[in-house]
């Protein structure tokens, strides 16, 4: 299995420590894992602002680095939803459709693809659970509450094999954090609101840590709780997974 790491650009310029623990969580797991260095933006920013056509040579960038892998991962559910559904370039050919199909969120990989392995971690603190929105609702990895669905959770099931860990649920657990990407530029004060909202039923919780699967909500949250100066931790859950935590 030849599996091909893409990093988010928000992750390579503020969050590198996240992109290294999932290098190094691939590894542990005995994956044959390459970084391409020539790998760029996927293109989701743009796209979501209406610029489709500008940003093509995005989409053209990530088929060339990495269609000859059996597997992409990636520490983000967003730019991964954005792969495999919103980047048009990849729906014209057998090859194209099939990069995009094998994309995976590092999670949604671990789970479905390696088939949840045995992991030897221990952390024993109380956590919070932030699941992004657009791996909730895009790419399944735990029900939400709108839906009359049975409740689960790709992410929890990997969290059970942690020794010591406990997972305290917020109220409004599953609703947006408020960054939706170019939303919290365009509607600065309603994106501010929810995090405070969400920052807010996380404190209720008694909880100071918070594990996120997206570092867009990360980015978004922590700012928040910084400007606020509420007293939370955040963490990625491949940090935790390798227990490279800074604190």
């Amino acid at each position: 299995m030849k599996v091909g790491l893409f990093i988010p650009c928000y992750i390579d310029q503020f969050y590198p420590e996240v992109g290294i623990s999932s290098l190094e969580l691939l590894e542990q797991l005995e994956i044959n894992v390459e970084y391409p260095l020539e790998q760029s933006c996927c293109g989701q920013p743009l796209v979501n602002s209406g610029y489709e056509r500008e940003a093509s040579k995005l989409h053209e960038n990530y088929f060339k680095q990495f269609k000859d892998f059996d597997y992409v991962v990636m520490p983000s559910g967003s730019c991964a939803l954005h792969v495999k559904e919103h980047m048009p370039e990849l729906q014209n050919s057998e090859e194209g459709i099939k990069l995009a199909t094998n994309t995976y969120e590092i999670v949604e990989f671990i789970h479905d693809v390696l088939g949840n392995p045995k992991l030897n971690i221990s952390f024993p603190h109380k956590i919070i659970l932030h699941i992004g929105c657009h791996s909730i609702r895009g790419l399944n990895l735990s029900s939400c509450s709108e839906k009359n669905e049975t409740s689960f959770s790709k992410v929890e099931k990997i969290l059970e094999q942690v020794k010591g860990l406990e997972i305290v649920t917020p109220d409004y657990a599953d609703e947006c954090c408020g960054f939706g990407g170019t939303f919290s530029v365009f509607e600065k004060e309603t994106s501010v609101k929810m995090g405070i909202d969400k920052l807010n039923n996380f404190k209720k919780t008694g909880a100071k840590i918070v594990v996120t699967t997206d570092i867009s909500c990360t980015m978004h949250l922590e700012g928040i709780a910084k400007h606020n100066k509420m007293d939370f931790k955040f963490i990625h859950i491949s940090q935790l997974l390798m227990n490279n935590v800074p604190f």
